[in-house]
């Protein structure tokens, strides 16, 4: 287990990590031409979705989204095949990256309520059909590289105890490190969920991932000599990148903030002063900052606001994924009926990147 858990530090780890750069360089281009393109979103959540029903894992997931956004780049296909198209996406990345044992198996895939819900009933041989179309469409070459495929290994250094938590030593290396995880996996998902990350190498995408994550930790410095020397990218060559994902992350917090203000009145009261106490333990000093200022310092020190439970203490891959507000297409039937029937959660809104948005610091705070 020991070796398991200390893979990354041996020479196999260097070499596959090589590779994946390398093979990142000759990745497909993305153009964003297809007419469908409106619909992207729809069917990345419900990648998502189901990904999550079955576990499987985040390069899995990844995988199957950038197969349909390649696939959708270069063919004009119906909403109502999309659907399938989706799936199959979804059943080949899961073959090729996860384990046999978690690749859905069509009988759970048509007993899916979603499935009713879409009026779609999969076959095993327009599923075998769509597979062989997408393998020939690819070159039967499905080693694309991610951001999934590089994140464990930029998570590996992306926490030391030499690492200061708003100017304080850190007390607790493994909680750090735990947050980091959770956060590096939320922001991973929000980058599945505008075609605008495409225009980014995966392996960019994944540093800023972690960059994002130490600016919301307060972790200084932001961007360490050591995370620059492993990924090869300085904090400019990150600040696009991570500036989206921060931006998505405050309409995040906005819309859970929105959320608890509905929801008190509807809750017990014991569970209404657990929260209030919850919120006393962790409360501090709240200060709005624009999203430019602060990612043009990445060595200076923000306010901390209290934590969005939501959002960061019981997060979970891929769980503003499960319930989206952005679910909506012409002529897939009910699209909320999808995240009813598999897992319920609150919804997202759909993102809007403007620069012009402030972001507000919601970090947890550790015990010093």
């Amino acid at each position: 287990m020991e070796l398991e858990d200390q893979w990354w530090k041996g020479q196999l780890a260097a070499d596959m990590y090589q590779e994946l750069r390398y093979k990142e360089l000759k990745l497909p281009s993305f153009k964003g031409q297809s007419p469908q393109l409106n619909f992207r979103r729809y069917f990345a959540d419900l990648i998502a979705i189901v990904s999550n029903r079955f576990r499987l894992c985040p390069a899995a997931r990844h995988l199957a989204v950038y197969l349909l956004d390649l696939f959708m780049d270069r063919y004009d296909v119906t909403v109502q095949q999309l659907h399938m198209v989706s799936l199959s996406c979804l059943l080949l990345a899961s073959k090729f990256e996860d384990r046999e044992d978690r690749v859905p198996k069509l009988e759970t895939l048509n007993s899916l309520g979603c499935m009713s819900s879409m009026n779609l009933v999969l076959t095993k041989q327009g599923l075998l059909h769509m597979e062989l179309l997408l393998l020939e469409t690819f070159q039967w070459n499905l080693y694309l590289p991610t951001a999934a495929h590089f994140i464990e290994y930029y998570l590996s250094i992306a926490v030391h105890e030499g690492d200061l938590h708003d100017g304080w030593p850190m007390t607790c290396l493994e909680k750090t490190k735990l947050y980091m995880a959770k956060y590096a996996d939320y922001f991973l998902e929000v980058s599945l969920q505008d075609h605008v990350f495409l225009c980014f190498a995966p392996s960019l995408v994944a540093a800023a991932c972690v960059a994002a994550s130490r600016l919301i930790l307060h972790l200084s410095p932001t961007w360490p000599p050591r995370l620059q020397c492993l990924t090869g990218y300085t904090w400019e060559n990150l600040v696009p990148c991570a500036e989206k994902l921060l931006i998505a992350h405050d309409s995040d917090v906005k819309e859970a903030n929105k959320q608890k203000c509905q929801q008190p009145s509807q809750q017990p009261p014991q569970q209404q002063q657990q929260q209030q106490q919850g919120q006393a333990v962790y409360h501090s000093s709240s200060q709005a900052a624009s999203v430019a200022q602060y990612l043009h310092r990445p060595s200076m020190q923000y306010a901390q606001q209290a934590p969005q439970p939501g959002l960061a203490l019981n997060h979970r891959s891929a769980s503003y994924l499960s319930h989206s507000s952005s679910l909506q297409a012409p002529n897939v039937g009910n699209a909320q009926a999808i995240t009813a029937s598999l897992d319920p959660k609150s919804n997202i809104p759909n993102r809007a990147y403007q620069v012009s948005m402030h972001y507000t610091c919601a970090a947890p705070c550790f015990d010093r």
